[in-house]
């Protein structure tokens, strides 16, 4: 087991670092942190095996042209590759609808990525329904590609079913089946400008981890599809002001404490014929979370959660009559946190992903009757396979340390002694084929990043798919002899809890202070800083430029268990504050940090942090850099801020104290304020609010917002210009000098 370095011995190491000659590597730039190639190598995307094994599929950016994707494919057997669908040849140009973009936008993975950005192998391994430009294409495995649809509209969640007889999609707010080799047949009705069946509403993409509306039973005889009315749904005038003019778009956005959109659930068969509507309660107002089919196809799985998150039921709905029975229920203080776990076996029991012990575990639920699979003060995060025949199960979690992930093996039947199956020091994620009988890991440090190799059922590597070694013509290679080594520590939290962090420095002078850049997030469900991952060539920039990189994950964050996590509930901006100046009084505490100059930057729920840092921490921090941050609670949606904060209307409300609003004329440290102007997450209405508050309270603040730009800042140039923003904003501000 790892253990977390202490500080002193690391940092003593790097006193003695003997210099490196000036010809012994380049010096990074900016530029060339945001040019293609990118810096860590290729960084496949959307791995999977085929359904013989054969090949390993994935998404890889161009060389030239890092923001663009096209499929690839690994031959497991000789390790070869070749290119299956080149975005550029295949695709129209055409511009996606603003559908599609919006659902990219919902997809942090595929954000701000072009060409084909998912895809979906036929069963019969033959060949693969490939998005392009709005349309969708069949790929054949020597190269050839045939277009299915050619239409202005674009289509969205395209799938071949489970036995291979159909392609479906969705276009115009309806559900389009096609036969292999037949003409398209429209399945539902009714969909348009509030009313679509098929998608995911906006909760379930943006919060839910939910990205399709329809699933297909495993023998292709039926469908069930989710009709999404937003007609309740408040209405946000979001003025999307770009380069080149402003677009005004009537955006339903279901702010907290207002109506949602109602989902009702359906099942019927390929044909659009025998429409049955699922009894999902009495209650409208619930989330549909989760649908699964059992393994004969004769039982659809619902998990339906309560509009407060507290209450989770999963249900058992016959779909030749749409009638529904509870057969689990999860309740919650707090909230219960969702997952992707569930897994039906033949047996008719299935696998269950809870928190009843503080700590996500595996359960097998038979009959009511609950089996413990795994337990412990650690976390199982995803089912990766089930070998039903050898009696396994396969998952990923962190049972030796929250700074790392491993591959594991456990016993189907009972609790038992877990097996390791990938090496420590690294964060692992993999995939499996359907059988279980190999794996596909992709694990990468802090000083390696992502590196791809097939393994065995009990991991034993059979070859590397891409080793993106560090050497010869790697695009980091000409910077590796100036790469900063990442250490790991800890600090201790006001109620004694450990809090992990992460440094970075440049070789440190003995007798010299340096100033400190602070990243953080903060926030629950997402978004950890302090992990063992390649951290990518920004945060060795900043390095280079003289900077100490610092992180701390506080209370509130994932991966340490509900107790940990729960510190936030009704209390955002509270645990997560004192946690982050808990790493700062520790800054100020080493020889080599110059106390007075320690910079904060974050972006989102990090940057709704670095308001609130600068509001009740004046005069600690040299600077602070908010992007794209919440302000104003009761601006942001329904599923993600309910969770932690109950509705805005609650007697009492946890929302003037959570926001970063009222205490706002409190700032007197130096602010720099980012934002994008056409953000549909978080509305820019947020930073014009913050705006307004400085402004009529005279109090100064810097700011730079991006025409055309959404919650995601950034592509070729404008990350540049982002940087060099904040760079200069720092040096007006006691950091290191921008020409340094």
């Amino acid at each position: 087991m790892p253990v977390a370095l202490k500080y002193g011995v690391a940092l003593c190491a790097l006193l003695v670092l003997p210099a490196l000659p000036a010809h012994a590597q380049e010096r990074l730039t900016l530029e060339r942190v945001f040019a293609s190639p990118d810096l860590a190598g290729p960084q496949p995307r959307a791995l999977k095996l085929s359904p013989d094994g054969k090949l390993v599929t994935l998404l890889k950016p161009r060389p030239d042209e890092k923001e663009r994707l096209d499929l690839w494919a690994i031959d497991t057997a000789t390790g070869q590759e070749r290119m299956l669908v080149d975005s550029r040849k295949t695709g129209s140009g055409a511009a996606l609808s603003e559908a599609e973009k919006m659902q990219r936008e919902r997809d942090r993975s595929v954000a701000g990525s072009t060409g084909i950005v998912s895809y979906d192998w036929s069963p019969d391994g033959k060949t693969i329904l490939v998005p392009v430009d709005g349309d969708l294409y069949l790929a054949s495995l020597d190269g050839t590609v045939k277009r299915l649809t050619d239409t202005p509209d674009g289509e969205l969640n395209g799938v071949v079913s489970p036995k291979g007889g159909f392609v479906s999609y969705v276009r115009g707010g309806n559900l389009f089946v096609q036969p292999i080799g037949g003409s398209e047949q429209q399945v539902t009705q009714g969909g348009g400008e509030t009313v679509s069946w098929g998608v995911a509403e906006f909760v379930a993409q943006e919060e839910m981890d939910r990205r399709t509306g329809y699933w297909w039973s495993p023998d292709d005889a039926r469908i069930a599809v989710a009709r999404v009315d937003e007609s309740p749904v408040g209405i946000v005038t979001r003025t999307a002001i770009g380069g080149e003019g402003t677009k005004v778009y009537q955006q339903r956005y279901p702010a907290a404490g207002t109506p949602n959109a109602i989902v009702d659930l359906y099942v019927m068969k390929p044909d659009g014929s025998g429409q049955v509507k699922v009894d999902l309660g009495t209650d409208k107002d619930i989330y549909l979370a989760r649908v699964d089919w059992s393994k004969d196809g004769r039982t659809l799985y619902v998990q339906r959660e309560s509009r407060d998150q507290k209450t989770l039921d999963l249900l058992t709905v016959d779909p030749a009559t749409g009638k529904a029975q509870v057969v689990l229920t999860e309740k919650a203080k707090s909230w219960i946190n969702l997952s992707d776990n569930f897994h039906p076996l033949k047996d008719g029991s299935f696998l269950w992903w809870s928190e009843r012990s503080g700590h996500g575990h595996l359960y097998r639920v038979k009959d009511g009757r609950w089996t413990t699979l795994t337990s412990g003060d650690w976390e199982v995060k995803a089912v990766v396979g089930v070998d039903e025949g050898r009696g396994l199960v396969y998952f990923t979690g962190n049972s030796e340390t929250p700074l790392e992930q491993q591959l594991y093996a456990a016993p189907l039947a009972k609790a038992g002694s877990l097996r390791q199956l990938t090496r420590s020091g690294w964060w692992n994620d993999a995939v499996m084929d359907g059988a279980a009988s190999r794996v596909v890991v992709t694990r990468q440090n802090t000083d390696q990043p992502k590196q791809l190799y097939l393994a065995d059922r009990d991991g034993k590597q059979l070859q590397w798919l891409s080793e993106n070694a560090i050497r010869g013509d790697h695009p980091y290679a000409p910077y590796w002899g100036s790469h900063a080594k990442t250490r790991f520590g800890t600090i201790k939290a006001a109620d004694g809890s450990t809090l992990y962090t992460k440094i970075m420095t440049p070789p440190l002078e003995a007798g010299k202070r340096y100033p400190v850049f602070m990243i953080h997030y903060g926030g629950p469900g997402a978004g950890r800083q302090v992990t063992n991952t390649w951290g990518g060539a920004l945060n060795q920039y900043l390095v280079s430029r003289g900077w100490i990189v610092f992180s701390v994950d506080n209370r509130g964050t994932p991966d340490r268990g509900k107790a940990f996590e729960d510190q936030i509930y009704r209390a955002m901006g509270s645990v997560e504050v004192e946690d982050q100046l808990k790493g700062v009084e520790w800054l100020k505490a080493q020889p080599f940090v110059d106390p007075k100059r320690i910079a904060t930057y974050g972006w989102s729920y990090g940057g709704y942090m670095s308001l609130k840092l600068l509001e009740k921490a004046p005069g600690v921090f040299s600077a602070a850099v908010a992007g794209a941050p919440v302000t104003k609670w009761d601006l942001y949606d329904t599923h993600y801020t309910e969770r932690y904060l109950g509705q805005p209307q609650d007697k009492p409300s946890a929302y003037p104290s959570s926001g970063a609003i009222e205490e706002a004329t409190a700032i007197r440290d130096p602010l720099l304020l980012i934002h994008g102007m056409s953000d549909d997450n978080v509305v820019f209405d947020n930073s014009t609010a913050l705006m307004a508050t400085l402004q009529g309270a005279a109090v100064p603040f810097d700011l730079m917002v991006y025409p055309g730009q959404t919650h995601r800042v950034g592509g070729p140039k404008i990350s540049v210009h982002l940087w060099r923003t904040i760079e200069a904003f720092l040096a007006q501000h006691g950091g290191v000098p921008a020409g340094k």
